[in-house]
């Protein structure tokens, strides 16, 4: 992958690695709804391609493609960010999905069943279910949506500095724990589908094919799964806060 001058060849990088960009976009496709078009997520995974060629110059083995594909996801979840495709009224629900989520977790002591939830919202379950089923791709698991600040970039401020500050470092690797804490304790259904999403790299229809349901229930099952982990980081996170003012 290096020109006659020893410089690495750009051009020939963009077209070793252009099918892992596609892999990625078709991938992220399957929790997005149809008015997301592939090609654009595509293109703004292309841009995340060249950015990572750009700063990545040690190695261009196993460890550049996973560098690239965080930078291709990255890119990719910016442009769906800028795009701002999911209606206000669609995240004031969410909102309460979770707010539901966390006010009966500290109630009772375990996670609220989907008719709970429910009936915690005022609501039929099948217009719960379909509230879930309208978030499709607005609850995209990854770093980027478990932090507070969608700017903060864990990769750029760890990978591209060796000398990160400790403290974030400890505070990510807490967050981390957290997470892996969170994704055990959910429900076996939920659990079943993350893990055949994220870890076995099943697409929806798939998993709809190995459960036994639906590909609109596999929806279902992994935005009420994101809901229960966003409550869990970022309801620990503001609870710090409070702490924090309270003590100051």
């Amino acid at each position: 992958m290096y020109n006659a001058a020893g410089q690495i060849d750009k051009d020939q990088l963009v077209l070793r690695f252009a099918p892992l960009v596609k892999r990625i976009a078709y991938h992220m496709m399957g929790r997005l709804p149809a008015s997301v078009q592939v090609d654009d997520l595509v293109q703004n995974g292309m841009i995340g391609l060249l950015d990572a060629i750009e700063r990545f110059e040690t190695g261009l083995g196993a460890q550049f493609e996973t560098y690239a594909s965080q930078r291709i996801r990255g890119a990719i979840l910016d442009g769906l960010r800028e795009n701002d495709w999911l209606p206000r009224g669609l995240r004031r629900e969410l909102r309460r999905v979770e707010s539901a989520i966390s006010k009966f977790e500290q109630e009772f002591g375990r996670a609220p069943a989907e008719a709970e939830l429910a009936a915690a919202l005022k609501v039929p379950l099948a217009d719960y279910q379909k509230i879930l089923q309208d978030a499709r791709g607005h609850q995209i698991l990854s770093f980027e949506d478990l932090v507070e600040n969608e700017g903060d970039d864990f990769f750029e401020r760890h990978f591209a500095d060796e000398a990160g500050d400790p403290s974030k470092i400890f505070e990510d690797g807490n967050m981390r724990r957290q997470l892996v804490q969170g994704i055990d304790e959910l429900p076996e259904r939920e659990k079943m589908a993350m893990a055949l999403y994220y870890e076995r790299d099943f697409n929806l229809r798939e998993i709809g094919e190995i459960m036994g349901v639906s590909e609109s229930r596999v929806c279902q099952l992994h935005s009420q799964a994101v809901a229960r982990l966003r409550v869990r980081i970022l309801g620990e996170g503001e609870s710090k806060k409070i702490k924090a003012r309270r003590n100051g």
